[in-house]
């Protein structure tokens, strides 16, 4: 939807135009963009993912303008991404390519290659640092010159660990023949922000919805399946954040193999294989236990995201109409930040003319009800 066209009263807008850009400069101190950038990895990340915009300076400019607004940010970097012409798609890129930072398996406590707990707040307290009031660019660099010091050892000790492709979790099982084995499907995936979403959803829409969707809508729905609303308790089969590398085809030799492809950077993702337990019936009408899972993956460390992400899956998969967080249209539809922000923000838009013409009728009501009580 995207309402942002007001008419009339000009030099009123102008003015509440310049009256944001004093509420950000009031106190005489701004945010350097950079400084949003350092400092704002979480914000960063979770804009990135909700805009399907990689550019961790531009998400942090968006921030500054935005006033910390997440919503307000998307909708500003969404705006910009519609602006720019899309000159070339990536060769496909492989999960299983990522340079790993941080690992973990809920299902099982050792795994190939072993649980990399990397950058977490998971096993710290959540307690008020009142010592960053006192931060100083002294402290910072002494703190960095005594962890980067220590580091050595330590980086030599995870490279070693890491230095081959860490083999997925989920394929253990399969060799089982615990859960079902993915064929590759090559089909050309559906585009969201070119082609307007249809009923039933392919999947590739499905997931580009949800990775693009609002983190906390995206997160209220998946506890809404977790509580009952669809499904029985999922457990985090892998959950990996890394760097995956990007390449294009080459100009020169289109179409060729990946040795004549460019590579043109990295980006970081989180990726979750959530494992569902689910209950089937056999024809003898027997019921059987089986493994299923839901797949998440979104720009940058956005763990609860892809988390969610990957319980949305599965549960669409259910396609009960009568389950709202199994009725895609429901859960897609609601789940976008801008579309839901921007017709919220819509009502405070002008309505003269139909709040009048609602006005009259609920005046015409009355006078009608007041005429037959008097009739009585």
């Amino acid at each position: 939807m995207g309402y942002v066209a007001v008419k009339g009263g000009t030099q009123a807008i102008e003015e509440s135009l310049q009256r944001i850009q004093f509420e950000r400069l009031k106190n005489g101190k701004f945010l350097d963009v950079d400084t949003i950038e350092a400092g704002m990895r979480g914000l960063i990340d979770q804009v990135m993912s909700e805009s399907s915009f990689y550019s961790e300076q531009l998400a942090a400019l968006a921030i500054k303008q935005a006033e910390g607004s997440p919503e307000e940010a998307v909708f500003l970097l969404r705006a910009y991404r519609s602006t720019l012409p899309r000159k070339h798609y990536s060769k496909l890129v492989n999960p299983e390519e990522m340079r790993v930072e941080r690992r973990i398996s809920a299902s099982f406590k050792d795994i190939p290659g072993g649980q990399i707990l990397g950058a977490s707040t998971d096993y710290s307290h959540r307690m008020l640092d009142f010592d960053l009031l006192e931060e100083t660019d002294d402290r910072v660099s002494s703190w960095l010159q005594a962890y980067l010091g220590a580091e050595d050892n330590r980086t030599a000790e995870v490279a070693e660990a890491v230095e081959d492709r860490l083999p997925k979790v989920l394929d253990y099982l399969r060799k089982e023949g615990l859960i079902t084995d993915c064929p590759l499907n090559n089909t050309e995936p559906d585009d969201v922000t070119r082609t307007s979403l249809t009923f039933p959803a392919s999947r590739s829409e499905k997931l580009q919805i949800l990775t693009r969707g609002q983190t906390g809508a995206v997160t209220s729905l998946a506890y809404a399946v977790i509580r009952g609303y669809g499904m029985i308790h999922p457990t985090v089969g892998e959950l990996r954040v890394g760097q995956l590398p990007i390449y294009v085809e080459s100009p020169l030799h289109p179409n060729e193999e990946d040795d004549e492809a460019y590579y043109i950077g990295e980006i970081k993702v989180s990726e979750v294989e959530m494992l569902v337990p689910a209950t089937v019936k056999k024809e003898n009408g027997a019921k059987e236990l089986k493994l299923d899972f839901g797949y998440g993956l979104c720009f940058g460390q956005n763990e609860t995201k892809a988390i969610a992400m990957s319980i949305l899956d599965k549960s669409l998969e259910g396609g009960n109409k009568s389950v709202p967080t199994q009725n895609e249209e429901f859960v897609l539809y609601h789940i976008d930040s801008v579309e839901s922000t921007g017709f919220i923000s819509h009502l405070k838009m002008p309505h003269y003319v139909t709040f009048q013409s609602k006005l009259n009728d609920v005046r015409k009501t009355r006078q009608n009800q007041s005429v037959e009580s008097e009739e009585e």
